[in-house]
């Protein structure tokens, strides 16, 4: 961290990925007594959490948020990289180094294949290469996303609220977060 750190050519993200619940409450260790009552969604209702991965800038401090249907899986996952790249290529970065935790789909054959010939294309064209690193396992304190989720899940999600859409929960966390909103799928609207 501390060579990324010193190198102006070298963008550093921490990233990692959260559920947010519509209807179940953040667990806040003691809300002075209160007892929330979960909200049972309809029979009919999809999209009970929304999916999002997120990463913080290491320079900045800025979130860059990506939400997705379904659960975090190699394939979405591959979604989100090239968003950190493009980011890095608009910025005249080098090298996108990506800090994560032990997920299985952060460590799938799938995901390592496509980094490998990601880097190896950019080798050869001048591109952006992708350094990831993982964090040590059962150690999440370790990365300064975590309890940005956490106060997130608690900023957003309050008391007494019945119909919080996806749109409006994605609405929430990107005012939260200062992120601008994107999908990883184009037709997936939350």
């Amino acid at each position: 961290m501390t060579w990324a750190r010193c190198r102006p050519d070298i963008l550093l993200w921490w990233q990692d990925e959260c559920w947010f619940s519509r209807f179940a409450q953040p667990n806040a260790h003691d809300w002075g007594g209160i007892r929330l009552v979960e909200r049972e969604p309809a029979r009919n209702e999809t999209d009970k959490a929304l999916a999002c991965y997120g990463a913080v800038r290491d320079d900045t401090r800025q979130m860059h948020l990506a939400f997705c249907p379904g659960q975090p899986n190699s394939a979405n996952t591959l979604l989100f990289l090239p968003q950190l790249l493009d980011i890095g290529r608009a910025e005249n970065k080098r090298v996108v180094i990506v800090i994560w935790d032990h997920a299985s789909w952060h460590k799938s054959k799938q995901v390592r294949c496509w980094i490998r010939a990601h880097n190896r294309q950019a080798k050869q064209t001048g591109d952006v290469r992708l350094l990831v690193w993982l964090l040590p396992k059962k150690s999440p304190w370790l990365n300064p996303i975590e309890p940005r989720w956490l106060h997130g899940k608690r900023a957003v999600l309050e008391p007494g609220t019945d119909q919080l859409t996806p749109q409006i929960l994605r609405d929430r966390l990107c005012i939260y977060y200062r992120s601008e909103p994107n999908n990883l799928y184009s037709n997936y609207l939350c």
